[in-house]
């Protein structure tokens, strides 16, 4: 497959839209998990969301593979390279988390609609409620944060393999 988009390598474009999204809906899962209101509103776009970011991030680390071979070998690019794979595992915990946060919202939806149907069905003791709540709250924290640093790193990296060395102390005369 051809990673060039426009006459520009796909993983220069790519990169920022995982860069911006991967924080931003690992944001709105947090949002998601400690606030019920939210959650029963915004479960589904938080999920599609975690899907689109997973896809994405893969698409990213094969374009990048495909650049790799297309430049002269540098060892921040190698480094870049290798970091770049360690997202993947990340970006599937924010999926994982994103399921659970999505199943959460069916069982308070069904629960909800069962108590004023009249079934008999008992919904989720308070305790319980509060206990998931804080579970996944938790847990979106933390694929948040670890996805954000991860991406930190990777940026980083990225950074000094194209910057680093690249440009002078004084302007350059035009």
């Amino acid at each position: 497959m051809d990673y060039e988009f426009a006459g520009l390598p796909a993983h220069v474009l790519l990169v920022h839209a995982v860069i911006v999204l991967t924080p931003l809906v690992g944001l709105l899962l947090v949002v998601i998990a400690a606030w019920p209101g939210a959650r029963r509103v915004l479960w589904l776009p938080a999920l599609v969301g975690a899907v689109g970011v997973l896809v994405l991030g893969l698409l990213t680390v094969e374009a990048g593979k495909w650049l790799e071979v297309r430049v002269p070998p540098a060892p921040l690019i190698q480094q870049h390279t290798a970091m770049g794979e360690d997202l993947t595992p990340w970006l599937i915990s924010m999926l994982v988390v994103a399921v659970a946060i999505a199943a959460w919202a069916i069982v308070e939806r069904r629960s909800a609609s069962r108590s004023t149907g009249g079934t008999g069905v008992a919904s989720p003791s308070h305790g319980v409620t509060i206990a998931a709540g804080a579970m996944l709250t938790l847990a979106a924290l933390t694929v948040a944060i670890g996805s954000t640093w991860k991406l930190v790193q990777i940026g980083e990296a990225g950074s000094r393999a194209v910057w680093e060395g690249s440009f002078g102390d004084e302007p350059v005369e035009r």
